[in-house]
């Protein structure tokens, strides 16, 4: 699947000296167009940026509001899920059918949709 190479290629540039997890990210917007990310760490940790929300927010700052799916590529045996505050941003432009495909060492892969894995996102219906 194209995307998940092109989340790999991403997690090729992470910039990850402190943790070493290095992941990548692909997100396919509702009209057909992929943007990647890769997670920047940052020696005052709270500054670091995750893969998904780099690639969610590139996407976002071209217009894009709706997304078919995303990939998160890691190399744990286990692949690595969104973290909670990549799920909190997802659940701001994503649908309960946003498909969540995880990859991780040696062709592991996960698929969830976002309801399986954040149920009760807080969104703009929980302002009302």
């Amino acid at each position: 699947m194209k995307l998940i190479e092109l989340a790999r290629a991403a997690q090729q540039v992470a910039y990850a000296p402190y943790s070493k997890y290095l992941v990548g990210c692909a997100i396919e917007t509702e009209s057909g167009e992929v943007y990647t990310g890769c997670n920047i760490e940052n020696a005052s940790y709270g500054a670091t940026l995750c893969a998904e929300r780099v690639a969610i927010f590139k996407a976002v700052s071209d217009g894009h509001r709706q997304f078919r799916r995303i990939v998160v590529c890691t190399d744990s045996q286990v692949p690595g899920t969104p973290c909670g505050l990549c799920r909190q941003v997802l659940g701001e432009f994503c649908g309960p059918e946003l498909e969540i495909i995880l990859c991780g060492a040696n062709d592991t892969e996960t698929r969830f949709t976002f309801a399986e894995i954040f149920p009760h996102p807080f969104n703009q219906s929980s302002l009302v």
